[in-house]
């Protein structure tokens, strides 16, 4: 296993039990009522400026992250030995179910969590229509 924390440091800050990731994305949350669908996409310290919400021509909701981070050098005598904790990129696509209002989607992030409210059609009332067989 490539290790590039196996240094003296390694025995001080003993992260052997944490896992090594090559990639983190954020976790997704899709739910629904009858009114609506609703998806929330957990991402930390993102802004709404972040975050690019489209819909295409095939109905599909693509969600694009990208978050650049600020490069602070108020202290120089000090580095990050591990940093896991940011996204980069991301990107994202959904399906959407035909009883979207696709004209409706509205999309705001809160504390760190993109939702993405995805109003319903209402639907009449299923009629029942008699066919005659001739």
């Amino acid at each position: 296993m490539n290790n590039w924390l196996d240094n003296d440091f390694d025995d001080m800050l003993n992260t052997s039990w944490m896992p090594r990731m090559n990639v983190t994305a954020p976790a997704i949350n899709v739910k629904e009522n009858d009114k609506e669908y609703e998806v929330e996409l957990a991402a930390p310290g993102t802004t709404k400026d972040d975050f690019k919400v489209n819909v295409d021509k095939d109905g599909n909701l693509t969600i694009k992250m990208e978050h650049k981070d600020e490069k602070k050098d108020e202290n120089k005598k000090e580095h990050y030995l591990r940093r896991e904790f940011s996204y980069s990129n991301y990107e994202q696509a959904l399906t959407l179910p035909d009883d979207v209002e696709k004209d409706k989607i509205e999309a705001k992030v809160n504390n760190g969590v993109l939702h993405i409210t995805l109003p319903r059609t209402q639907k009449a009332e299923k009629e029942t229509k008699r066919i005659e067989v001739a």
